[in-house]
């Protein structure tokens, strides 16, 4: 037999019901297939609880429990609303920080998965719906690379050229994540999403025998500035490859990203040595990384130039394997140290060997 003690009150009930949801669909029902508003069930369940729990109607002594009920079924509301105007499916996470509140789609595994990192697509709302990529080590171990990462990164947009910063990859925020349930916590960097780019490793894939030397002028031209205005800076990136280089065949563009491996090369200080190299890429790095002396800016330059010849396969003609040699000195000290002032040098070699500068159409082959 029931009792009055048994007996439960709306007010109890929508306490229950949100305090036990751990998705806003259980409070609001199923995301609708299309449109930009909840539907009428959603916001009829909405204005139901909020009733049930507003502060201002809840039992005698029992305000602060509904207050704490009304703020999560705010909450719930917000992002529900912002699921259904954005898009989002059921399997986004929510991370909140203080800057925004990222929606980070995970059923599908990570966009890409890096040496350290995993980088998954995130949606966040500024104004309008924007794109990025949240940038996750999977070993907290790593944390220290993925501050690297973003002390590089904001060291070159606050001291580099402004009008250089189209070669980086745009930090959005740096954030913390701590795992519920093991405490573990793991540094992370949300950067702009980047589309129609390809690595310089998907450039020789599409192009085994090299591409035409003409066509890595631009390339080689946009990552010395890459190189040079870091350095400018205070920053040796350290880990010049081809997966790192990412190039937009149609508009001529290039980025240098995953700074992880990067330095910061003092004025009255000894830069520290690379900290890591990147897996099955040793034969691209220049003796003063393996024998972890410090790194230079001319570590960079090194490296860089190591690109331009994986990318064109040993098709680069004389006076280019010239120029190039020069830049892959052993001894660092012998070096070009400067990227942007050796793109002056590259022009005129490249003049001598082509003649006037001209723009040509690079196109990466269609996926088979």
């Amino acid at each position: 037999m029931s009792t009055d003690q048994d007996a439960t009150t709306p007010f109890d009930d929508a306490l229950r019901l949100i305090a036990l949801a751990d998705d806003p669909t259980a409070l609001f029902g199923p995301l609708p297939e299309g449109g930009d508003d909840p539907p009428p069930a959603a916001t009829a369940a909405y204005r139901r609880l909020a009733r049930h729990v507003h502060p201002d109607r809840a039992p005698a002594g029992r305000a602060g429990e509904a207050a704490t009920a009304f703020t999560r079924l705010a909450t719930s509301w917000s992002r529900y609303r912002d699921m259904v105007e954005g898009g989002l499916g059921l399997d986004d996470l929510t991370l909140v920080t203080r800057a925004h509140t990222y929606h980070v789609r995970h059923g599908s595994g990570p966009l890409a998965r890096g040496d350290i990192t995993d980088l998954h697509e995130v949606r966040y709302k500024d104004g309008a719906w924007r794109e990025a990529v949240l940038k996750l080590p999977r070993s907290h171990r790593d944390n220290d690379l993925v501050m690297a990462e973003a002390e590089a990164l904001g060291r070159i947009r606050e001291r580099g050229r402004e009008r250089h910063r189209a070669f980086y990859p745009d930090l959005v925020e740096r954030i913390r994540h701590r795992d519920a349930a093991t405490g573990v916590e793991r540094r992370g960097n949300v950067l702009g999403r980047l589309r129609g780019f390809h690595s310089l490793a998907d450039v020789r894939r599409a192009y085994p025998d090299g591409i035409d030397p003409r066509d890595a002028a631009w390339m080689w031209r946009r990552l010395l500035v890459a190189i040079g205005n870091a350095a400018r800076a205070g920053v040796v990136h350290g880990a010049v490859v081809p997966e790192h280089v990412l190039v937009h065949p149609g508009e001529h563009g290039l980025v240098l990203i995953d700074w992880c491996y990067s330095v910061t090369v003092g004025a009255t200080r000894t830069a520290p040595h690379v900290p890591a190299m990147v897996p099955h890429r040793e034969d691209l790095y220049p003796p003063e990384v393996l024998d972890r002396r410090p790194a230079v800016p001319a570590t960079d330059v090194y490296m860089a130039t190591r690109c331009v010849e994986y990318v064109t396969a040993d098709r680069l003609p004389r006076p280019l394997r010239a120029f190039a040699r020069g830049c892959r000195l052993p001894a660092p000290e012998r070096r070009p140290v400067d990227g942007i002032a050796l793109l002056g040098e590259l022009d005129e070699a490249l003049e001598r060997v082509f003649g006037p500068r001209r723009f040509r159409h690079f196109r990466m082959p269609e996926p088979s």
